[in-house]
């Protein structure tokens, strides 16, 4: 946590900021540790563990803004970084849209009632974690003579913020997480060397998923024995849960006030226009309790709130900071996402699936970009082929492109499976009418 002492420091620090001339100040302070247990086979290839300790100081000067950050907080070396960093700001150009939230706006209450840190985090054994690492190897070292590698790794974080700013806000928060992470390499026929990873992650100990990361992710790899790539054409494409993370992400990235100032987001001037699917509703939900992404309040304080972001297709809001807000001359709502999550449908994954007469069950993507002026794209992509409800065999090497609104707009249909260890809270998402490029 961050203790009484650095507060204190931070008050000061803000009250001598005002006093040497800067006209609104905003201070964090962070702190947290990490660690990482790593065994590739049976031995041990990485054990790192570090800690962390910082401020960040905005400066509001005199119309212009500066930040600057410090690991070095005790007093003396404080205020003479702080007495500098004003003078520096002097220096810089004026931009009289940069400004503190309203304090209406800012969160108020209790900080920690999201559970989203293990009161046990530092009660872990190191003998445990490495044993937890060394258990994904285990699982599934020498169980098939195709193994060429294994690799499980055991990593856990937590941190701390404490936010104030001059104009009524104080703010702290507190996270924990957990992960384990295998991932197994094979040979196949000829140079192929298939490979795949899974990933357990919770923010409390007891509620990671100890066991059978490795054997999944051994599972994973050998159902890519004989990838191939399939004809060219249009399929429906069924986005596994893992990864429908990847075609969200450029759409909450067009919602971004930052993205629309500059021009570069394919969403501008679309607010309350219907831009995809009315089978597609999109909901960010910060108050899940113990849940990733939950937070009472944004990165300037704000006051987080649930909201549609995507309402049966119709485009409900934008994230716009308090910056963006006066730049372009619109309310502010919040600076970024916190849980985003779907309108769940009636039907789990393996019941879609069982429902294709032909189409792609896409499993990863394996690079490719959007571009997030016009929301064009090109991924490469694996997966599996399905006929009659039933896979036939793995395909990869392949590429889906189009653009984006008319992908988002060929959604048949939304699982009822999101994937939790995640802020996306993503489900299986079935599309039609997308375009394959293989043989």
């Amino acid at each position: 946590m961050i203790s009484a002492e650095h507060k204190t420091s931070a008050k000061d620090a803000m009250q001598f900021a005002l006093d040497k001339g800067a006209n609104k100040v905003r201070i964090s302070i962070s702190s947290g540790s990490r660690c990482i247990f790593r065994y590739r086979d049976k031995e041990l290839d990485k054990l790192q563990q570090a800690s962390e300790n910082s401020m960040e100081i905005e400066l509001f000067v005199d119309q212009r803004y500066g930040t600057y950050s410090t690991n070095r907080m005790d007093k003396e070396s404080l205020y003479r970084f702080i007495a500098s960093a004003i003078e520096s700001t002097r220096y810089l150009d004026k931009d009289p849209m940069r400004m503190l939230p309203e304090p209406s706006r800012y969160y108020k209450g209790n900080q920690f009632a999201l559970n989203t840190y293990d009161k046990e985090f530092e009660n872990v054994k190191v003998d445990t974690k490495l044993a937890l690492a060394r258990n994904t190897v285990d699982e599934v070292y020498g169980t098939d003579p195709r193994i060429i590698s294994i690799m499980g790794e055991y990593f856990d974080a937590d941190s701390f913020l404490y936010m104030i700013s001059s104009n009524g806000f104080e703010g702290e928060t507190a996270h924990s997480v957990y992960s384990l992470f295998a991932s197994v390499a094979i040979k196949d026929s000829g140079d192929a060397r298939p490979s795949a990873s899974w990933c357990e992650a919770a923010l409390h100990f007891n509620n990671l998923k100890k066991d059978g990361t490795g054997t999944t992710a051994c599972k994973k790899a050998l159902q890519k024995l004989g990838q191939t790539k399939i004809r060219s054409g249009k399929y429906l494409m069924l986005l596994d849960n893992t990864q429908s993370e990847q075609l969200l992400t450029p759409l909450l990235y067009a919602m971004n006030g930052y993205a629309l100032q500059q021009k570069k987001s394919f969403l501008i001037n679309k607010s309350g226009e219907k831009i995809i699917s009315e089978k597609v509703t999109v909901i960010d939900n910060p108050h899940i309790e113990g849940a990733f992404g939950a937070r009472m309040f944004d990165g300037e304080g704000v006051a987080t709130v649930k909201r549609n972001l995507i309402e049966k297709g119709v485009l409900n809001t934008y994230f716009i900071d308090t910056y963006i807000s006066a730049k372009l001359n619109i309310p502010p709502t919040v600076s970024s996402p916190s849980i985003v999550e779907f309108e769940l449908g009636t039907r789990s994954h393996e019941q879609i699936l069982s429902s294709i007469d032909k189409g792609i069950w896409v499993t990863g993507f394996n690079g490719g970009n959007s571009n997030s002026s016009t929301g064009d794209f090109s991924f490469g992509i694996e997966g599996f082929l399905i006929e009659n409800g039933t896979l036939q065999k793995p395909v990869n090497e392949m590429n889906i492109t189009g653009n984006l609104l008319t992908l988002w707009n060929n959604v048949v249909e939304i699982g009822n499976d999101p994937k939790l260890n995640s802020s996306k809270r993503t489900p299986s998402i079935l599309f039609d009418d997308v375009d394959f490029s293989g043989l």
